[in-house]
C-alpha cells in the first residue's frame, strides 16, 4: 500500500467514528518513518488500527473492513485490532512515530516505531512475518543491536526470546544460515533463496570436478 491510501483509510476511520487520532500497528506502520518505501516491501492490503481515545469505536471500523464494499471497491481495508493484537516490547507508545502529514482531514495517525513493529512481526513468527522481517534487516530498515536490546524488554517465555533472537540473528547474517526466509523480490518468482544460491557457488568453488561432469550432460 501507498501511504495516499493510508490517508484515505484515515480519513475514512475519522468519518465513521468522529475520532481524531488512531494508532497503526501493523506493517503499514512503516510509513510513520519511511512514507516513501516501495510497493513490494508493503504488500499487505490492510491497515491495522485502534482508536487510541475511544478503544470501544475501534469495533466501528468493520464498516470498512475485509469484504466491506470499501474493500471491495477501493482493494484495501481497515482492520480494527486493539493492544492486545501484538507482541510488543515495554514502552512502546512512547516511541510511537507521527504519520507524516496527508489527506487525512486532520485524522492523525500514530505508527509504531520500525524495530517495535520488527519485534511484533519476529514474535507471531507467521512466514509472511520472518519475509517481512528479513526485508527490513536487509534495507537497513532496523538494527541488530536495538532489537536484541527491546527483545528483552518484551514479555515472552523464555523458548519464545530464543525463538526470536536466533531469528533476529539470522537476518543479520544470512550468509551463515540456510533457512531463512528469501527476498521479498524472490518470493513468487521461482527463484531459489539468495543464501541457497551462495552456498551453492561456494560448493562449485570447492567442487570443481563437479562443474565439469554438469557442462558434459
Amino acid at each position: 500500500m501507498k501511504k495516499q491510501q493510508v490517508d484515505h483509510v484515515l480519513r475514512a476511520a475519522g468519518r465513521i467514528t468522529g475520532e481524531r487520532q488512531f494508532i497503526i500497528i501493523g506493517s503499514q506502520s512503516l510509513h510513520g518513518k519511511y512514507p516513501d518505501l516501495p510497493d513490494e516491501i508493503l504488500t499487505s492490503f490492510e491497515v491495522d488500527l485502534i482508536a487510541s481515545k475511544t478503544a470501544d469505536r475501534t469495533e466501528w471500523l468493520n464498516v470498512i473492513g475485509i469484504d466491506s464494499p470499501f474493500h471491495e471497491t477501493f482493494g484495501y481495508y481497515a482492520d480494527p485490532v486493539d493492544a492486545s493484537t501484538a507482541t510488543l516490547p515495554r514502552g512502546w507508545k512512547g516511541r510511537l512515530v507521527s504519520l507524516p502529514p496527508g489527506e487525512t482531514e486532520g485524522v492523525k495517525g500514530l505508527c509504531l516505531e520500525p524495530h517495535d513493529l520488527a519485534i511484533a512481526k519476529y514474535a507471531a513468527a507467521r512466514e509472511k512475518d520472518l519475509i517481512f522481517t528479513r526485508e527490513l534487516a536487509r534495507r537497513g530498515i532496523v538494527f541488530e543491536e536495538r532489537l536484541l536490546s527491546l527483545l528483552d524488554q518484551t514479555p515472552v517465555d523464555r523458548e519464545v526470546r530464543e525463538r526470536m533472537r536466533s531469528q533476529i540473528a539470522g537476518d543479520f547474517h544470512a550468509e551463515k544460515e540456510v533457512n531463512v526466509p528469501p527476498r521479498l523480490d524472490e518470493v513468487g518468482r521461482g527463484r531459489k533463496p539468495t543464501r541457497t544460491r551462495a552456498l551453492e557457488r561456494n560448493d562449485s568453488a570447492q567442487n570443481p570436478a563437479n562443474d565439469s561432469d554438469n557442462d558434459t550432460h
